[in-house]
């Protein structure tokens, strides 16, 4: 394993892996398309007289696409999974990142760009998270908490990278193991529960575009208002993602991500990356 980090050069190198390909059989398509990044990072002091402490991050990611379309039938598919740690040198490893997010839309056309529409996002965590305020406490872990959201709706899909689905009777589940919820309420599952259910209504808004050719900026937006209570407070999760290629080789890619969700959070929270390094495109 020390081998292997001693292979990690300079400062910071991200290394991109992105696929297309389609296959066609008659009106049938799927397009499939995605992004694979690890950011390693790493510094060493001896004698260093300004002060630091060695340290060593890692970042890694994927980002892929599988969409389908046949006649009137259109099957959106999306998975975004992120985890990040960092080593200070006399202290733990800590995550810096960790999401699972899965996204699937299945439309049949209306009219024009309008399609009936049924989906279903999940999101979870792959590994535990600590209280900031004392790293001996797990406030989560993978699938605690974790989020289904499901229903029909209506999708307004101008293309793969401008669409928009509208879901006014979504259930959503959130789920938590019952060690979370033995001393009270916990991502809003009540004492002692290991479930909450809601109902309410979604919107989930999809947007890619290119600032210039080598500058693609990804914007994904989902919107959640719970009937049952306080349907005033609507849960926000968006991310943007934008990746520039320098040359075939080297690109830079930023993530963002803010939410606001009141039974987890009492306010925004934020997040961001930025790495800069290899890229190799296939």
């Amino acid at each position: 394993m020390k081998k292997f980090l001693l292979l990690i050069p300079f400062l910071g190198i991200q290394i991109l892996y992105a696929q297309e390909s389609t296959t066609i059989s008659v009106d049938s398509t799927w397009v499939k398309k995605g992004t694979i990044a690890i950011l390693g990072s790493q510094s060493s002091f001896n004698n260093w007289q300004a002060g630091g402490s060695n340290n060593l991050a890692l970042n890694g990611s994927i980002n892929y696409d599988i969409n389908y379309k046949k006649g009137d039938w259109t099957w959106d598919n999306k998975f975004i999974g992120m985890y990040g740690i960092n080593k200070l040198k006399g202290q733990e490893k800590q995550k810096t990142d960790d999401r699972l997010d899965i996204n699937s839309v299945l439309g049949k056309k209306a009219k024009g760009d309008w399609f009936y529409s049924y989906f279903l996002n999940f999101k979870t965590q792959f590994d535990a998270g600590l209280n900031p305020d004392s790293l001996d406490q797990r406030i989560s872990h993978f699938l605690s908490p974790a989020y289904l959201q499901t229903g029909p709706g209506m999708l307004w899909k101008k293309n793969d990278n401008l669409k928009v689905n509208i879901s006014p009777a979504t259930a959503r589940i959130i789920m938590v193991h019952d060690h979370f919820t033995e001393f009270g309420e916990s991502f809003g599952v009540a004492q002692g529960k290991t479930i909450r259910f809601e109902f309410g209504a979604s919107i989930n808004a999809y947007y890619k575009f290119h600032v210039m050719e080598n500058f693609s900026v990804e914007n994904i937006l989902n919107l959640y208002s719970n009937y049952l209570e306080k349907p005033q407070n609507i849960d926000i999760d968006y991310q943007l993602n934008a990746v520039l290629k320098v040359n075939k080789y080297i690109s830079t890619n930023f993530t963002f991500q803010t939410m606001y969700d009141e039974n987890a959070y009492s306010g925004f929270q934020t997040r961001h990356t930025l790495g800069v390094g290899l890229n190799y495109i296939f």
